[in-house]
């Protein structure tokens, strides 16, 4: 389900509205990180994991493939683990889903709950950044 948002504004005594995405920019590449720092976290444990906890940490090819990636509109960020040369499957799936095949049972969305114990700060940052990146004339 995609969310739309629309914003009308009218600042009264100026004529138009510039608008730097510098700030924003610098926001979600900030904030991404504390998503990928979490989620690294919660990964970090050098355990075997078994079925709904988190994955344990082996090999920590999992803990390196998670990255961030920033839009170069700059206006969207991605923390999610991406596939590796190290991998000759996409690992993070296999462990999220389970497989039958392989005697994996599904583990932990590690990266859901990183978002949600950064949530707030996030979206605090980055409203910040953006109310800032507002520059009327």
């Amino acid at each position: 389900m995609s969310r739309v948002f629309e914003v009308n504004a009218t600042l009264v005594g100026h004529q138009r509205i510039d608008f730097d995405k510098r700030p924003i920019k610098k926001a979600l590449r900030q904030q991404g990180g504390g998503v990928r720092t979490e989620a690294r976290r919660l990964v970090a444990r050098r355990a075997v994991s078994g079925p709904g906890e988190m994955p344990g940490r082996d090999t920590g090819a999992l803990w390196r493939s998670i990255k961030v990636k920033v839009s170069s509109g700059g206006f969207w960020a991605r923390v999610s683990p991406f596939k590796t040369n190290e991998m000759t499957m996409f690992y993070p799936a296999v462990l999220h889903h389970g497989s039958e095949r392989r005697g994996i049972a599904a583990r932990g969305n590690y990266m859901t709950e990183a978002l949600e114990k950064r949530r707030t700060v996030a979206q605090d940052a980055i409203r910040s950044a953006l109310q800032g990146a507002l520059k009327p004339r």
